[in-house]
């Protein structure tokens, strides 16, 4: 990686928030671009970096934007882009991109493999035979899939993808989202509460940011009810972790499987003492064939823009062409 001081003036800069999948991101983007770590980022270098990587741990927000003149794009790491503020780079002209389609069937796995390892106790299941109760005692009977319907918070690609699992495991699917959609022949809620008493799994595959925020609150959970289970693999801020804490903790929800949290990765300890949530480190895309697929994106975003094309996955913040 090449830092601030060897920066080639006859060739832009891109600026690495940090490890950008280096075996793709930076690989292929070195002979074309001079790399600039944010550590190594000062005043010298900043008027040459044209186009920002970033993985989505350190937020691109306006301040960082203003201190880079020339900044042309940000090709983002992830479906999800909250950690760059797109509204600021619209604003300065600056194209923001995603790495959305790539991910869908991986992250859709996840989820139906989340939701069955937190309805049929799978863990729990392991630890038991793991600890020798097995030799003691049978399993305890647990709930099952079969008798539930499942409502998706978010009927975005990675949503219609999960959807359509479900679908193979006979499972009534309804959703809510800010409007219906017309290629969607599940039953739309306008209303998540309403959703919520109606559904005993709660699926939360939508974007993070302020408009989500808390979106799955402790009314929402108290509507979810007794018998009905969280699967969150959005983002962490869209559940309020305190009151989701004090639904397991109360049974006022019957159990959770969770792949992200608001704070990763510092998860609250008190999660690690309940029995009915299912903990995983953040890995719903996250398999060599997968990640190389978003990063070999972040890269044909990039070169495509340079090479005067255009971005190929623009995110509706700055559309291309711009309009």
């Amino acid at each position: 990686m090449t830092g601030s001081a060897m920066t080639d003036a006859a060739r832009p800069a891109l600026l690495l928030t940090g490890s950008v999948m280096e075996e793709v991101v930076e690989r292929q983007l070195s002979g074309r671009f001079t790399l600039v770590p944010l550590d190594a980022l000062n005043d010298s270098n900043a008027g040459a970096v044209e186009a920002i990587a970033t993985r989505g741990k350190v937020k691109v927000d306006d301040a960082l934007m203003a201190r880079l003149p020339n900044l042309k794009i940000v090709g983002n790491f992830g479906v999800g882009y909250d950690t760059v503020d797109a509204a600021a780079a619209a604003k300065r002209g600056v194209i923001v991109t995603n790495t959305p389609d790539v991910l869908n069937e991986e992250v859709a796995d996840l989820t139906l493999g989340l939701l069955l390892a937190t309805v049929r106790q799978i863990p729990q299941g392991d630890r038991f035979v793991r600890s020798g109760q097995w030799t003691k005692s049978a399993f305890p009977l647990g709930p099952t899939l079969r008798d539930r319907t499942v409502g998706i918070l978010g009927m975005g690609r990675i949503g219609k993808a999960i959807a359509k699992r479900l679908e193979a495991f006979s499972v009534p699917v309804v959703y809510h989202s800010r409007r219906p959609q017309a290629d969607v022949a599940y039953r739309h809620y306008p209303d998540l509460v309403e959703m919520a008493r109606t559904v005993d799994v709660l699926v939360a595959i939508l974007p993070g940011g302020p408009a989500t925020r808390h979106i799955i609150n402790a009314e929402v959970l108290a509507a979810l009810g007794a018998n009905g289970i969280l699967i969150n693999v959005a983002r962490g801020t869209v559940v309020d972790e305190a009151a989701l804490l004090s639904a397991l903790q109360s049974k006022t929800i019957l159990a959770a499987g969770l792949d992200v949290f608001e704070d990763e990765p510092n998860v609250p300890e008190a999660f690690f003492a309940l029995d009915n949530v299912v903990l995983l480190p953040h890995v719903g895309s996250a398999t060599h064939f997968t990640r190389a697929a978003m990063g070999q994106l972040v890269v044909d975003n990039i070169l495509s823009f340079f090479d005067g094309k255009g971005p190929l996955t623009p995110v509706a913040e700055t559309p291309w062409p711009r309009g």
